[in-house]
């Protein structure tokens, strides 16, 4: 039997995964790619997102030196508070962004970031308010409107997310950053039917990164089936990440000993052939 939406465990859950959600939804709403302009800026290999504890650890390191060096520099500013912010230092990360958006009052790609930076410190209203400033009406970002999205559902305000999710898809159709979104925004409500729905396609989309398996191997196991949800959460990635994804899952389901206690259920529904 799935686990209900509404029972105080799964709440607590939903909000567990609520305080990570804002994070991994605004991953991506800005990039620094495209603006590598000065030879002091390093170029790393791989996006921040996708780099390991020990790449973030030297990448940090590297980009805080030339911080430093220059607070004002946008690229290195807007690469550094993303590093701190991978590795959980996010009220360093803001004070970071603070003094990079005073220097750069109108670049998008700072504001976007420093709309990030305050979304993960929880300061969701100005998040907001920063984002927007952020955004051109006549060339809309999709990657804004859809962190528009995440703070709004962080701010309980869940149709609006919503109508968000849509306008970035009817400029980004099947992304699967955008529909990994608008699920999680269904979990944040506490209908996990749906989320799976969203999760399931923007899964499937040859262009999703782990962090949107992981999203779908949450819902999975919030719905009580354990293996599955543990099968996609070790899809395609290396043993260490995969030992990380459902570490992350236990931790998001570990309140009350529920893993082992759905995990039995959903044994004891197998063995039974009931479902």
């Amino acid at each position: 039997m799935p686990v209900s939406a509404k029972t105080p465990f799964t709440n607590r859950v939903l909000h567990a995964a609520a305080a990570a959600f804002v994070v991994i939804a605004l991953s991506g709403c800005s990039t620094t790619k495209d603006r590598m302009t000065t030879g002091s800026v390093p170029k790393f290999s791989k996006p921040i997102e996708s780099m390991n504890e020990a790449e973030v650890r030297s990448a940090t390191e590297t980009a805080g030196q030339l911080y430093e060096k220059n607070p004002h520099d946008p690229v290195n500013g807007v690469n550094y508070a993303n590093l701190l912010r991978m590795a959980g230092r996010d009220a360093q990360a803001l004070a970071v962004m603070q003094q990079v958006a005073i220097a750069n009052p109108s670049d998008r790609n700072v504001l976007a970031a420093y709309g990030k930076a305050q979304a993960a410190a929880g300061q969701l209203q100005q998040a907001l308010d920063t984002i927007g400033r952020a955004q051109t009406p006549d060339r809309p970002d999709w990657k804004l409107v859809s962190a528009e999205g995440a703070i709004l559902d962080q701010l309980g305000r869940s149709d609006e997310a919503r109508q968000r999710y849509r306008s970035a898809l009817d400029i980004q159709p099947n992304d699967p950053s955008i529909l990994s979104n608008l699920g999680m925004s269904y979990v944040l409500t506490g209908d996990l039917r749906t989320a799976e729905t969203y999760l399931r396609q923007a899964a499937g989309l040859p262009q999703a990164d782990s962090r949107v398996r992981q999203n779908l191997a949450l819902v999975v196991g919030l719905q009580g089936r354990f293996p599955e949800a543990e099968q996609i959460a070790r899809r395609e990635l290396s043993q260490q990440q995969a030992d990380a994804n459902v570490a992350y899952l236990r931790s998001m389901l570990s309140q009350q000993n529920s893993w082992q206690k759905l995990a039995a259920k959903d044994s004891g529904n197998a063995n039974t052939g009931t479902n």
